[in-house]
């Protein structure tokens, strides 16, 4: 069955999610922490459908493929279709706001970075994407004012702000409307902050994001 979003009210979006857009590096510290350097345009990339799964439910991590990493993003909910838009006509295309883990199969993506392959494998398996519910705009302020953690059993992992994206959110929609046409029900991934690390087996997740939105879910031992 597809993922259909919810909103944090428990309305149901109308139309299932369709893909995933993604841009890698969109925080300066976490491309440094990993020895990549820091992009001079976004690095856009695309989970399928198959890889959302609720943020709410035990995440159960192929851990038998190796290290998974977390990766705490801002996702955004596509409520009109946009192509080839203006940063206007972008911001004005989403209708939600939530947050995601862009889980990733670290070693499984070095090694591939490493013979020049792509490395869907490592980002886009099932279950790679889960999806919290989505805030309304109503209830969260401008774009740069946006905050948001991850806690791991108790201790600060990820903090993240809107403020301190390389490509905020309207330009950067945008730009992914020019590959990508961006429907109803597409998700937006922003990119994540420094401090990601291998998901801990038996873990209790804690995350926040500005206008009131927390989830609590742990991962299967």
């Amino acid at each position: 069955m597809r993922f259909v979003p919810r909103f944090s009210d428990g309305q149901e979006f109308p139309c299932a999610l369709g893909k995933i857009v993604c841009v890698g590096r969109n925080y300066a510290d976490h491309a440094r922490e990993l020895d990549n350097p820091v992009p001079s345009e976004p690095l856009l990339f695309i989970k399928p459908s198959t890889s959302a799964v609720p943020l709410e439910q035990l995440l159960d991590a192929p851990f038998s493929r190796g290290d998974v990493h977390f990766e705490t993003e801002l996702a955004l909910l596509i409520g009109k279709e946009v192509s080839n838009a203006s940063s206007d006509e972008a911001e004005r295309a989403v209708v939600g706001i939530g947050l995601a883990l862009d889980l990733t199969l670290r070693g499984i993506q070095a090694r591939l970075k490493e013979k020049g392959h792509p490395w869907e494998i490592a980002k886009a398996f099932d279950g790679s994407c889960p999806l919290s519910s989505f805030l309304h705009l109503s209830q969260v302020p401008n774009w740069s004012a946006l905050a948001f953690t991850l806690e791991i059993d108790g201790e600060l992992r990820q903090h993240g702000e809107g403020a301190d994206m390389l490509f905020p959110v309207a330009p950067l929609v945008a730009e992914m409307s020019r590959h990508f046409t961006l429907e109803p029900g597409d998700v937006v991934l922003t990119g994540t902050p420094a401090g990601v690390g291998p998901l801990p087996r038996g873990a209790t997740l804690h995350f926040t994001l500005t206008g009131g939105l927390e989830v609590t879910t742990g991962v299967v031992d």
